[in-house]
């Protein structure tokens, strides 16, 4: 999409159009990435690559992760999204299965240009005598995007249902949300059932993304109720760390015996309440800001293509890092958190940013699907794919696709496989007819 494009976008936005909530998603999505490049605390030491991270190297930024610890702004985001998108379905009478195809297209197909790229690369890498764990660590940390995509296409296959009650019992059904997931956290820590733990994938996210209905609803209005949800939060965030088995660090740390995002817990939606509130507090100063058309013109540019500047962050990373290695590994020379390795940042973050941004100029015409006038599918369809999808892209995520044995090729596959049917089933239905009653 050139510039031009994204200028008449910008220019043709209508006016009743919130534009903060653009302005969070894309800011959400910067943050995660300028903060997955710098966790990032590769070293080569004794001709060798030392993989290091931030987080367990200096401790002392664990208290940070609460401010950049964003995914909660996104699904609160997203709940504003899909809230205003199912209701203009129900108006126009439009079936859930047409509509949870189409936001699937959005949300996949951008994934399978991925998908297809690690499944080459690494069968081609393991031929070649590539070791295991080399390709399994880089494969698990390019394939990390794919558990946020698994955990939203989730939420967004269930939000008519929260929706639904959300409208039926306002703020009880958010209370009850904060109950059924802190249960879940209950039995999984005390009985070390970690199984058990990833129920909170779907309790703790859909939770937090009733959060966008009470915005949309304006349920939340007025910078006092904002503030008093801001300081809920805090005060069970503060609580659950203080009191409870949570660490500090709201990012997933390998080895420890409780991680606040891996799986999900309670205390991503207590953050969730926490951040929602701060932003939405400073919503009329973000507001009058993106009426300025730079401004709004950046974040329509960076939404048009956020789906693929997130996919493929962190392959833009692991590629750069293996070429840095075959030209000797310059740069790579320096200890982590050492004075030079904090002023080299800036220039790693624009080399990876430079990578990442060829990725998006290749790819990012998957994230504008074609027009959909075919016939809704039946429901199992979308709910199927939904399923197979997520269950691959979370496996991928947790273990990448390479295990001691090879290449395991199945998991892409499946994934592939769904969004290929899904693409199939709107190509070969019927035109849909025109949907009757008000729109």
């Amino acid at each position: 999409m050139d510039l031009s494009t994204v200028r008449d976008l910008a220019a043709t936005t209508p006016v009743e159009r919130n534009r903060v909530v653009d302005l969070l998603r894309g800011c959400a999505i910067l943050v995660v990435i300028l903060g997955h490049w710098l966790m990032a605390a590769v070293q080569v030491r004794d001709g060798g690559l030392v993989m290091g991270h931030l987080l367990a190297l200096a401790p002392w930024t664990h208290p940070l992760t609460w401010v950049f610890q964003v995914m909660p702004v996104f699904f609160v985001v997203g709940g504003y999204a899909n809230g205003l998108s199912w209701r203009s379905a129900r108006r126009r009478h439009l079936p859930y299965a047409a509509w949870l195809r189409a936001r699937l297209r959005r949300l996949l197909v951008p994934v399978v240009p991925l998908l297809l790229l690690w499944l080459v690369a690494t069968g081609v890498a393991w031929e070649a005598g590539v070791p295991a764990a080399t390709l399994r660590t880089a494969s698990q940390v390019a394939l990390v995007p794919t558990w946020f995509l698994a955990a939203y296409v989730v939420v967004c296959a269930v939000a008519p249902a929260t929706l639904w009650l959300w409208e039926r019992t306002g703020w009880a059904s958010i209370a009850g949300g904060l109950v059924v997931a802190g249960l879940v956290d209950l039995v999984s820590i005390r009985a070390d059932l970690l199984l058990v733990g990833f129920v909170n994938y779907l309790v703790v996210w859909a939770t937090v993304s009733q959060l966008g209905y009470a915005w949309l609803d304006g349920r939340l209005a007025g910078t006092g109720r904002r503030l008093l949800l801001a300081a809920a939060g805090a005060v069970g965030t503060v609580a659950l760390v203080r009191f409870g088995p949570y660490p500090v660090s709201m990012i997933g740390l390998d080895g420890a015996v409780v991680n606040n995002s891996y799986p999900t817990r309670v205390t991503m939606l207590t953050l969730g309440l926490l951040q929602c509130g701060l932003v939405l507090a400073v919503e009329p100063l973000l507001s009058r800001w993106m009426q300025h058309p730079r401004a709004w013109t950046a974040t329509v540019l960076v939404n048009t293509r956020i789906m693929t500047l997130y996919l493929w962050h962190l392959t833009a990373m692991v590629l750069t890092i293996g070429a840095l290695l075959l030209l000797g590994g310059p740069g790579l020379g320096l200890d982590p958190l050492s004075a030079g390795w904090w002023a080299s940042r800036p220039l790693w973050w624009a080399a990876l940013a430079l990578v990442t941004v060829g990725a998006v100029a290749a790819l990012g015409r998957f994230e504008t699907p074609r027009p959909d006038e075919s016939a809704p599918p039946p429901v199992w369809l979308p709910v199927a794919v939904t399923v197979v999808a997520c269950a691959g892209l979370g496996l991928m995520a947790a273990k990448g696709i390479v295990g001691a044995d090879g290449v395991h090729w199945w998991w892409p596959v499946l994934t592939v496989a769904a969004v290929g049917l899904l693409l199939l089933s709107q190509r070969r239905g019927a035109p849909a007819a025109a949907p009757s009653g008000p729109r």
